[in-house]
């Protein structure tokens, strides 16, 4: 169960990763990143984030590139938040595969 300071911090890193990662975009011309959703740990050190890749070609491209950008991207996170966290929770990066698993199963409705 969730108690709602998680549930702040939690939308507040959604909002400033979403930030982020529109400007991180833009230097992958025609990449689309959206941030989908994020949980925190209950002591608030890791912040599990689920990205949505647009277009789907480039996925694993787009995830390799976050992956190495990590602490650059946690160092920007931090920049932002400094005045409201005082300890920065550790990223992970997922692929968010809800859309894909929709999809696939109205192809297999549609039948």
């Amino acid at each position: 169960m969730e108690n709602t300071r998680q549930q702040k911090i939690e939308r507040l890193i959604q909002k400033d990763l979403s930030d982020i990662f529109l400007r991180y975009a833009r230097g992958m011309h025609g990449v689309l990143i959206s941030v989908s959703e994020v949980r925190v740990s209950p002591d608030l050190s890791i912040a599990h984030a689920y990205l949505s890749v647009f277009p789907t070609n480039k996925v694993a491209e787009v995830m390799a590139k976050v992956e190495e950008d990590t602490h650059k991207i946690r160092f920007e996170m931090g920049n932002l938040e400094r005045h409201q966290l005082r300890i920065i929770p550790e990223l992970t990066f997922h692929l968010d595969e809800t859309l894909d698993k929709m999809e696939r199963i109205d192809q297999l409705l549609g039948k």
